[in-house]
């Protein structure tokens, strides 16, 4: 008869998602894993697979986390307006307790030209994201909030870049000041109306 596992398994994925997080993929070793997850390493690889296997799962973990906050602020939000600063406000304040920039920016950054799945996964996961956004702002285009100068699939991605560069920017020293004000620009720009 098998051992019952003695973990709960999103519990440890997450753990292997933060680590990968803050140290990347190429400085994170089995050991660092096992350590930090708490498991042993028969049951990490039983559970989860390889190191590679792991590291695609946190990128699935990480990417339906962050999927399902952002609906929810949208969802909460009276306005398109409203809900596009919310996110605004969650990619210049939400890092302060986690200070390793996005998870999907740095997947992207370290491994997406090298290693094909990953760059699956990340497509993917800017794909959703770039909907999400255009289907905000087209909210904001049929209430009148903004401009229909452009069509909202092209404002979603344009709104997705800006937002994957403040991601960028919060690794850095850049000001939150300076975030902020990039965010009132955009937000600004998206109102522009037709003359």
């Amino acid at each position: 008869m098998g051992r019952n596992k003695e973990f709960e398994e999103e519990a440890v994925l997450q753990k292997a998602m933060e680590l990968f997080w803050k140290q990347g993929y190429e400085k994170t070793s089995m050991s660092d894993l096992v350590e930090y997850m708490g498991i042993h390493r028969k049951s990490l690889y039983d559970t989860f697979g390889d190191k590679h296997a792991l590291y695609l799962k946190a990128i699935d973990y990480y990417s339906v986390s962050i999927s399902e906050r952002l609906k929810t602020v949208i969802s909460q939000a009276d306005t398109a307006n409203e809900g596009i600063k919310s996110i605004f406000d969650i990619m210049i304040h939400g890092t302060n307790e986690r200070p390793w920039g996005c998870f999907i920016v740095n997947a992207a950054t370290e491994l997406a030209l090298r290693d094909k799945e990953v760059e699956e996964k990340i497509e993917a996961v800017f794909a959703r994201s770039e909907k999400l956004m255009g289907d905000l702002v087209r909210k904001g285009q049929e209430s009148g909030e903004f401009s229909c100068g452009l069509s909202a699939e092209a404002l979603g991605e344009i709104l997705h870049c800006t937002l994957l560069g403040i991601r960028v920017y919060t690794r850095t020293s850049t000001s939150r000041d300076k975030l902020n004000h990039l965010a009132d620009n955009f937000l600004q720009l998206l109102k522009i109306q037709n003359k």
